[in-house]
């Protein structure tokens, strides 16, 4: 029969066997931290909200209100005035740099012509974006995404950028890697109405988060979503509207409602009612002073 191994040699062998699993359980924790978990829709954008809880208040356009939209002096308003989010709008330019613009061309903002992809960032930068809101503003120009970020950072605000035109996957990764220089990754929601932008920047963030823009509700919200690599929808309140158990639903997946542009007393009654996580709004200043009143009037 073979000797049992004395009390050295099995204590030697359980010691032997400690190490080995605490070696796996470092490379496990290693492994985890290198690859930071994603952005969680409670992190981003609070808990889901419960039907006529305050929904979180989205500053449209930078502060559209205030200044002239998509401008420096907009967003700084709005960062002045105390909104939590703000939301603006990205668009290329022909040598490929992102700035902050609406529409598809500059006309109605700027005192120039032409679509925003056929000029160049120097050509958008001599224009002037803030005489068309008010001679105060005059030689505003338009900021890059760059500039924009560069305010926002030190403010701890958060911001959802809505891509405008056609994003590839070279663009969307150039903006993660801005939003990273910035240490702006986990503060920053990337939006659109198309899938496809919003795909762009999948393979360069597993981490980013992302919302699809709606105009109207597909019948498979869940795989629509899922699709797009989106943690949540921007939509239409009309859409909701017409069927509201569209909120429960996604509450139910751990994902968001967002609903745009709620201007006035009414809208923002029904929407609270229904549950809504986030209101976009052109009136931020009067929908939290409404929504302060709404509260004191439930206690």
């Amino acid at each position: 029969m073979p000797a049992h191994p004395s009390s050295d040699t099995r204590d030697r062998m359980q010691a032997l066997a400690t190490v080995c699993v605490l070696a796996v359980v470092s490379l496990v924790i290693a492994f985890l931290g290198a690859a930071p978990a994603r952005v969680s829709a409670t992190e981003l954008m609070g808990d889901e909200r419960a039907p006529a809880e305050p929904a979180f208040v989205v500053s449209h356009r930078g502060g559209g209100a205030l200044a002239p939209e998509n401008t420096l002096p907009a967003v700084s308003a709005a960062l002045a005035a105390g909104f939590d989010y703000l939301e603006v709008d990205l668009a290329l330019t022909a040598d490929r740099i992102p700035v902050l613009m609406h529409d598809k061309t500059v006309d109605r903002t700027t005192d120039g012509h032409g679509r925003v992809a056929a000029l160049t960032l120097k050509q958008i930068k001599a224009l002037d974006a803030g005489s068309w809101f008010d001679s105060a503003y005059a030689g505003t120009q338009v900021p890059t995404l760059e500039e924009f970020l560069e305010v926002l950072a030190p403010s701890g605000r958060r911001a959802l950028l809505e891509l405008k035109g056609e994003w590839d996957a070279e663009a969307g990764a150039a903006l993660i890697e801005t939003l990273r220089r910035h240490g702006l990754e986990r503060r920053v929601g990337i939006v659109s109405f198309d899938p496809r932008s919003l795909l762009a920047t999948s393979g360069a963030s597993e981490l980013a988060f992302r919302l699809l823009i709606l105009k109207r509700l597909p019948r498979d919200i869940a795989q629509a979503v899922k699709g797009a690599d989106a943690r949540g929808i921007i939509v239409d309140w009309k859409a909701v509207a017409r069927r509201p158990e569209v909120v429960e639903e996604m509450h139910e997946l751990g994902l968001r409602v967002v609903v745009y542009t709620l201007n006035t007393d009414v809208e923002w009654k029904d929407t609270v009612e229904a549950g809504v996580d986030g209101i976009v709004t052109d009136e931020p200043a009067r929908l939290l002073e409404w929504q302060d009143a709404w509260a004191r009037a439930d206690e």
